[in-house]
């Protein structure tokens, strides 16, 4: 049976919510993984399996041959790399080679998974939406700076090439199936097993990651070509959210807040030793600068346009705790 949607990305935490919504949505499914991949998230997804990697334009023809549709959600999601050309590249060239490859296959809508990370940002709380401006030496670290590229090269290829592209910017997903676990994730995670006895407050918009889904899904039905709409869910002050997830988990919530300048030599440590060790760093430079910034945002187009309807925040991060309690993670 020909499969008329690809999904990229589908093993992913958002890729497989992408996946089940498709499902719910009548779509036929073929999945782009990696080769090697943990697959649990997709197991009982009804779908043909086609192995691609945003490293190998090789592998896109196969993966879009005889797709209707394309989700592109597959991204090298780290908040930090000892080099980044690795992330660059996938991340923005092997965004406008599966682009083309889709087009040249004569799909006739994407629907291009970008992030929040790609748009303006004011940043003192004030709520950010998809015309608040952006500039590139204004997006803090190499993961956020890739998908700014990759955002603007998919826009560039709507305007000039006639992409049939819709891009969706999610905010801050939450919620079941986060296997590795995201960055987000990992912060309930700690929160959640009384692991954290100070943090650095900032201020971020949780969805949960099914709202996600279902978005990518109302973009492809309802979605302008060429247009942005963020997927998003409340914003919450960090100290917040911990005291949330700490009520939710039946710990006692992080106390103490710590400014980033106290942080700024254990980050310079964390990242020597992750460059010696090869071990993932739990606080960067960057992402201590990051947390300068609250990083709010509103859905209103998405939910006037799209029929997007994220349900509250509290239910995404219950549905995480209970998740990672169930899964052995939460100890």
């Amino acid at each position: 049976m020909t499969a008329h949607t690809l999904v990229t990305g589908a093993t992913g935490f958002v890729g497989s919510a992408v996946a089940r919504a498709l499902v719910k949505h009548g779509h036929s499914l073929r999945l782009m993984v990696r080769k090697g991949s943990d697959r649990q998230n997709i197991a009982d997804i009804p779908a043909e399996l086609t192995e691609g990697d945003l490293s190998r334009p090789e592998s896109f023809d196969q993966a879009v041959k005889g797709c209707r549709y394309v989700f592109h959600v597959a991204a090298d999601y780290r908040l930090w790399v000892p080099d980044p050309t690795p992330m660059m590249t996938a991340n923005v060239e092997g965004t406008r080679k599966l682009m083309l490859a889709a087009k040249a296959a004569g799909a006739e809508r994407i629907v291009y998974c970008s992030s929040v990370a790609a748009l303006g940002l004011i940043g003192d709380g004030t709520i950010s939406n998809e015309n608040t401006p952006v500039h590139e030496h204004s997006v803090i670290g190499i993961y956020k700076r890739s998908k700014y590229r990759a955002e603007q090269e998919v826009l560039r290829l709507v305007r000039d090439e006639n992409l049939p592209a819709v891009i969706v910017n999610p905010s801050t997903p939450v919620g079941p199936r986060d296997i590795k676990p995201t960055p987000t994730g990992q912060m309930i995670l700690d929160c959640a097993a009384g692991r954290m006895p100070a943090y650095v407050d900032s201020g971020v918009n949780i969805v949960h990651v099914d709202d996600v889904a279902e978005g990518h899904a109302l973009a492809l039905e309802r979605g302008v070509i060429g247009e942005k709409y963020i997927l998003g869910g409340e914003n919450y002050l960090l100290r917040d959210l911990f005291a949330m997830v700490a009520e939710i988990a039946h710990v006692a919530k992080p106390k103490v807040r710590l400014s980033p300048e106290v942080i700024w030599p254990v980050a310079i440590a964390s990242e020597w030793l992750s460059r010696s060790f090869g071990i993932t760093p739990r606080v960067t430079r960057e992402m201590l600068a990051m947390s300068r910034k609250k990083m709010f945002f509103s859905s209103d187009k998405a939910i006037a346009e799209l029929g997007y309807a994220p349900r509250p925040a509290r239910e995404a991060v219950e549905d995480a705790v209970s998740w990672f309690r169930s899964h052995d993670m939460l100890k």
